[in-house]
């Protein structure tokens, strides 16, 4: 009776009572509540300082992933909007060359592109008649003709093996889409190279210098290993290097030696012309690969490094052709005629920088995103061929008429 009256006191808490307010608690509340006792009241602060911290770090993690979010759907934004004007940009170019054929005759033609081949063999005409007093209208005429047909050969067989590889896939204006016949375009390509080959040896023959066309033919193998299976060169990247020895030393003291006299030597003047020839015909080849991405397969220097870097190339690359006629023209290597006159070709320098590093890439690549304007980019290439132009006719002009700012002819 004492144990079960002890059990069933109210006030000890105990008891069959207790159970029930207990099993009313755990209904109402849906949970456990426990009780401490007083050993372990101490403990309540740092329960209470758990709570609060877990609280502010489950806010924290809230705001941030909120922030989140928000970037991901900002980010899904820009990209669209990419998207759609890249898609725009593609139908304008599509819908602008399905107009007019024409233009995309045009392209494939490369036009522009033969003043590799001019100003090599005006320089170098020009350089062998400073050297010698002597100039040859026929020689000139035939080495500038064959040499056209070696660079016919370079534009069509290079648009058959990157046709080959794929790269020219979606390229509208290559001459094997247009004219729809791999093997035809490759005919004629080689055609011309045996054409172009039979006129350098046919004008080396007259000059009596079998130099000439062991240079030239140093040429061509430059630009076949550029190009050509096995070699494919411009893959790996190493096209600027022989663009500038083909086009340059190899190509422009070739035509020195069949313009002069059999005799004629290697100076400084003709090895300082034939490198500024090499620098501004590699700097062409350097430019038309900014709208090149690594999806082609051209590993060159600017997929390399990218085009902001890129810029930053070209524009050290024009100040070095400036310095170099510095050098040249202050050292007495090249004649002070030349200085001047390729001095005059500066805006043209500094047109070509301004718009690489102004066009180079795009309001959204500046943003993080690799959406470039190729339709304003692709046009550098021009530019620079402008400045390749230009800069032969004035460094011609200067070794043609070295005396023209002497004191003499002012006083006169």
């Amino acid at each position: 009776m004492a144990a079960a009256a002890a059990f069933c006191n109210v006030n000890n808490a105990y008891g069959i009572k207790k159970l029930r307010q207990d099993n009313n608690n755990l209904v109402k509340n849906h949970h456990l509540q426990r009780n401490y006792s007083t050993l372990y009241a101490v403990q309540g602060p740092l329960l209470r300082s758990y709570d609060i911290i877990q609280t502010r770090y489950d806010q924290a993690f809230t705001s941030i992933l909120r922030a989140k979010q928000e970037h991901a759907r900002n980010r899904s934004l820009l990209e669209c909007r990419a998207e759609r004007g890249t898609a725009l940009t593609e139908q304008q170019v599509e819908k602008d060359e399905d107009v007019s054929r024409a233009t995309l005759i045009w392209r494939a033609i490369k036009l522009p592109m033969y003043t590799v081949g001019l100003i090599p063999a005006s320089v170098g005409a020009a350089a062998a008649y400073l050297e010698t007093g002597y100039f040859s209208p026929e020689r000139y005429f035939g080495s500038l003709a064959a040499f056209v047909l070696i660079i016919a050969w370079v534009n069509l067989s290079n648009d058959v093996y990157d046709y080959d590889t794929g790269a020219d896939k979606n390229k509208k204006e290559s001459v094997v889409n247009l004219v729809g016949s791999r093997t035809a375009i490759n005919v004629i390509a080689w055609l011309l190279l045996v054409l172009g080959s039979g006129g350098l040896s046919w004008v080396a023959e007259e000059a009596g210098s079998p130099h000439s066309l062991l240079l030239l033919a140093c040429t061509v193998f430059c630009c076949y290993i550029y190009q050509c299976p096995p070699f494919r060169l411009s893959y790996l990247g190493l096209g600027e290097p022989l663009c500038f020895a083909a086009f340059g030393p190899f190509a422009t003291i070739g035509f020195i030696c069949s313009s002069g006299t059999s005799e004629l030597p290697i100076s400084s003047t003709v090895i300082s012309a034939s490198t500024l020839v090499g620098f501004t015909s590699s700097l062409i080849l350097l430019c038309s690969h900014f709208h090149r991405t690594m999806k082609l397969g051209k590993i060159s220097p600017l997929v390399r490094l990218g085009t902001e870097a890129g810029a930053n190339v070209v524009k050290m690359a024009v100040l070095g052709l400036y310095w170099l006629v510095f050098a040249f023209g202050l050292s007495d290597t090249l004649p002070y005629a030349s200085l001047i006159f390729c001095t005059t070709t500066l805006p043209m320098g500094n047109l070509v920088v301004n718009f690489v590093q102004e066009n180079h890439k795009s309001l959204f690549l500046r943003m993080g995103f690799d959406f470039k304007d190729k339709s304003k980019i692709f046009m550098a290439k021009y530019f620079s061929v402008r400045l390749h132009t230009i800069f032969g006719a004035a460094l011609t002009a200067g070794l043609w008429h070295p005396d023209c700012f002497q004191e003499s002819n002012f006083q006169s």
